[in-house]
C-alpha cells in the first residue's frame, strides 16, 4: 500500500552566528496523496531541502509533527521510516559493481543471498541498467550513475522515496530524457515521491503535484497546470515561467468578468478577481497568450519594438500605450518578423488568460511609466 504524508506545522530553527536563531521553515502544513509524485519547487534558500531533509529524518524539526499513514514518525530515525534517498551527487560506492551498489541495503538488512539477487535484478531492470550489472560507477556516464542511484534506492522498497535535485548535475539534454524516464520508473513504482528541485520546467513536466516554497514558507500548492494558470501572486506567476506584468485599477466587475484600466488600454479578464471597484490590481499575461494581427474587438495598439527569429518561435518586444512594453512569443512564424520592426499592430489576448493579482504595498510606476517585465 501506498504512503500518505502529512506535515503538519513543521518549523526548522538553526543556530545564528552570534546568538539567537534563523528561522527555515516556517510552519509549513501539507498533505502528499498515496502513490503521489510531489515537487518541493523554489529558489536555493527557500527552505525545500531543509523540509526534505525532515521527512528523511535527518533534520528534527523544530516544532510539528510529521505522520506516514497516520503513525508519527516525527522523532524516528531515519533507519525506522523505510525511506529511499536520491543524493544530488549520487553517492555510488566507487570500489563496488553497479549490483554491488544496488545490493548494498540489503545487505545491511540481511535479506537472504538468493533474495538479494531478485531483488537487484528487478530494480535494475526497472531503470534500464540490468546490461550494466558488472560495470564500476567510473564506467558509466552521468545518466547512468544517476540510474544506479535510484534502482539502489527503490530495491529496500521503501514507503517514500525523496530525490534531491537529482538531475542538476547532468547536461541539459541529458536532463530532458531522464525527465520523463525518472516519472516512469516513480509511477509504475507506485511509491510516494517527494522531488526537490528549482527548475521550473522539471517541476512542470514531471509532477502530479506541485509546492512553491519562498523564504521557508509554502505559497501555494496544485497542479503543474493550475499552477501555471493560476498563480495566487506574483512570485509564483514569474517564478514558474516567463509572463508580463501590467499595473491597473478595477473599474468593475460584471457577471464573473473584471474590468480594468492600465496605461495601455482596457483589459478584461474572465474571472472576478474579488477586488472592489478602484482597486489597484497586477495583470499577469503570459507571453504566449498574446496574439498579433487579427484586430478582435478590445484589441491593443502595439509598436513591434524588437523580433527575435528562433526557427519553431519568434520573440517579440511590443511597445503598447502609456509606456507599457511586453514580451510576445509567436509559434510557427513565418520569419519575416524582423521586417516589421518598427510598424504597428493590433495585439489581443483571451480573457481567461489574464490573471489578476493583488499589488504589493510600495508597488509603483517607474517616472517614466513603465511596467518591469519579469526575467
Amino acid at each position: 500500500m501506498s504512503t500518505a504524508i502529512s506535515i503538519r506545522g513543521i518549523r526548522k530553527a538553526f543556530p545564528a552566528p552570534g546568538g539567537g536563531s534563523t528561522l527555515a521553515l516556517h510552519g509549513v502544513d501539507l498533505e502528499i496523496a498515496p502513490g503521489e509524485l510531489f515537487f518541493l519547487l523554489g529558489p536555493s534558500g527557500c527552505g525545500k531541502t531543509t523540509l526534505l531533509r525532515i521527512i528523511a529524518g535527518f533534520i528534527e524539526p523544530t516544532g510539528g509533527s510529521l505522520l506516514f499513514n497516520g503513525r508519527d514518525v516525527t522523532d524516528l530515525p531515519p533507519n525506522r521510516r523505510n525511506t529511499g534517498m536520491v543524493f544530488q551527487s549520487y553517492a555510488l560506492w566507487p570500489h563496488m559493481t553497479v549490483e554491488g551498489n544496488v545490493a548494498f541495503g540489503l545487505q545491511v538488512r540481511g535479506l537472504e543471498r538468493n533474495e538479494q539477487a531478485r531483488r537487484v535484478r528487478e530494480a535494475l531492470a526497472a531503470v534500464r541498467m540490468d546490461a550494466y550489472a558488472k560495470r564500476r560507477p567510473n564506467q558509466l556516464s552521468g545518466g547512468q550513475q544517476q540510474r544506479v542511484a535510484l534502482a539502489r534506492a527503490l530495491v529496500v522498497r521503501p514507503d517514500v522515496l525523496l530525490l534531491d535535485e537529482p538531475l542538476s548535475n547532468l547536461d541539459a539534454r541529458l536532463r530532458i530524457e531522464l525527465r520523463g524516464e525518472i516519472r516512469r520508473i516513480c509511477k509504475s513504482s507506485g511509491i510516494t515521491t517527494v522531488y526537490v528541485t528549482h527548475d521550473q520546467k522539471e517541476a512542470l513536466s514531471m509532477a502530479d503535484r506541485i509546492a512553491v516554497m519562498e523564504m521557508g514558507r509554502l505559497v501555494q500548492s496544485g497542479t503543474p497546470a493550475g499552477l501555471y494558470r493560476a498563480p495566487a501572486s506574483r512570485f509564483v506567476a514569474e517564478f514558474l515561467g516567463e509572463t508580463n506584468f501590467i499595473e491597473g485599477r478595477v473599474e468593475g466587475i460584471d457577471g464573473g468578468s473584471t474590468t480594468i484600466a492600465t496605461p495601455a488600454g482596457t483589459v478584461i479578464a474572465s474571472a472576478d478577481c474579488g477586488a472592489a471597484p478602484g482597486s489597484r490590481v497586477l495583470l499577469s499575461i503570459r507571453p504566449e497568450s498574446i496574439r498579433l494581427g487579427g484586430g478582435e474587438p478590445g484589441a491593443l495598439s502595439a509598436e513591434i519594438a524588437e523580433s527575435v527569429y528562433l526557427g519553431e518561435i519568434a520573440q517579440h518586444t511590443l511597445r503598447l500605450g502609456g509606456g507599457v512594453t511586453v514580451k510576445a512569443a509567436e509559434l510557427n512564424p513565418t520569419g519575416a518578423g524582423s521586417g516589421r520592426v518598427g510598424s504597428r499592430v493590433p495585439v489581443s489576448f483571451a480573457r481567461s488568460d489574464v490573471v489578476v493579482l493583488p499589488l504589493a504595498e510600495g508597488s509603483a510606476h517607474g517616472a517614466d511609466g513603465d511596467v518591469p517585465l519579469t526575467r
